[in-house]
């Protein structure tokens, strides 16, 4: 494993480079919070987050290319990876594993790697993110391929396992990349065939980047995960209807979605259900579209699971 930090010449480069980013900025007006009542503190802090939407709003128009190219591929098989270190990780791998229980997708479609592997969720993996090459290594053990989305995540824009990410899947597999950063005109950015550049500014707490760099990261991938959801028919309007029941909370909330979705009674929604397969979509199609079971499934496989397009065939065959 290489590291970009292990003698005195590179930490003073390494230095210089941190002083040019927004991220890493000192506050002297706030060089003495430490001193204030907690209230107003937390005045301060709650005012610092409340900037975070506007900068993420200044990022709309990247955010949605960059959906509409992940979502286009995902429909042709792709994956969706997100690759960073330490918060920004992090936040990938929350996002990416919230996609199987809210969109019933399978775990592998969208991916979150952490430099130094599943066990730095919980600890600093030292060095980890510091390789390129460990970011290579992730990726090429993923097998991909053109279709693949890698998202670079990096609040500096600078973290050399995201910069890798992105190097090595644009330049060895032709994936589609994009570069997430929190600073301007980022190497990471730079190295992406799209840039998102969410310059929330300086933290509240010199350098770190899990507060507000890493509220506008969860911002952005609620976005990205969710929307090319949309893109790809996992919701019919705002409602869920891809979910995967697993829990007695879970399958209430089916139920919940297909009386929402249809007006359906309880017992018709009960009975549909079960034809169904307890498969949410199908059921609101049996009983929106008048059809049974077996051609709910055969009208959603021909939609590519798109339920609109679905009920649209139904109509046109009955």
């Amino acid at each position: 494993m290489t590291s970009t930090a292990d003698t005195p010449h590179s930490y003073s480069e390494l230095r210089a480079q941190l002083e040019t980013l927004t991220t890493e900025a000192f506050r002297s007006e706030l060089s003495e919070i430490d001193r204030l009542p907690t209230l107003e503190i937390a005045r301060i802090m709650q005012g610092e987050d409340a900037t975070v939407p506007g900068a993420v709003a200044a990022q709309l128009p990247q955010i949605a290319a960059a959906i509409d190219a992940t979502a286009e591929r995902m429909a042709r098989g792709g994956r969706l990876i997100y690759a960073g270190a330490g918060t920004a990780g992090r936040m990938g791998v929350l996002d990416a594993s919230e996609c199987p229980p809210t969109f019933n997708t399978d775990p592998s479609d969208v991916l979150g790697l952490i430099a130094g592997g599943p066990g730095a969720m919980s600890r600093s993996v030292e060095g980890a993110e510091d390789s390129k090459e460990l970011a290579s290594a992730d990726l090429d053990a993923l097998q991909l391929t053109s279709d693949d989305t890698v998202v670079g995540i990096s609040a500096s824009g600078r973290t050399p396992y995201a910069v890798g990410a992105v190097e090595y899947a644009r330049g060895t597999h032709g994936a589609l990349t994009v570069g997430f950063s929190c600073n301007a005109d980022s190497p990471l950015g730079d190295a992406a065939d799209l840039r998102i550049e969410v310059v929330v500014g300086p933290e509240l707490l010199t350098g770190s980047t899990r507060l507000k760099a890493g509220t506008a990261q969860k911002l952005v991938l609620n976005m990205l995960s969710t929307i090319t959801m949309i893109r790809l028919g996992k919701t019919y309007g705002n409602l869920m209807v891809d979910l995967r029941a697993s829990n007695e909370k879970l399958r209430a909330r089916s139920r919940r979605i297909v009386s929402l979705a249809t007006g359906a009674s309880d017992d018709t929604i009960e009975a549909a259900l079960t034809q169904a397969g307890d498969e949410v979509k199908n059921a609101i199609l049996i009983i929106l579209g008048g059809v049974d079971g077996r051609t709910a499934a055969r009208l959603l496989d021909d939609a590519d699971g798109h339920l609109r397009a679905a009920l649209r065939a139904a109509a046109d065959e009955g």
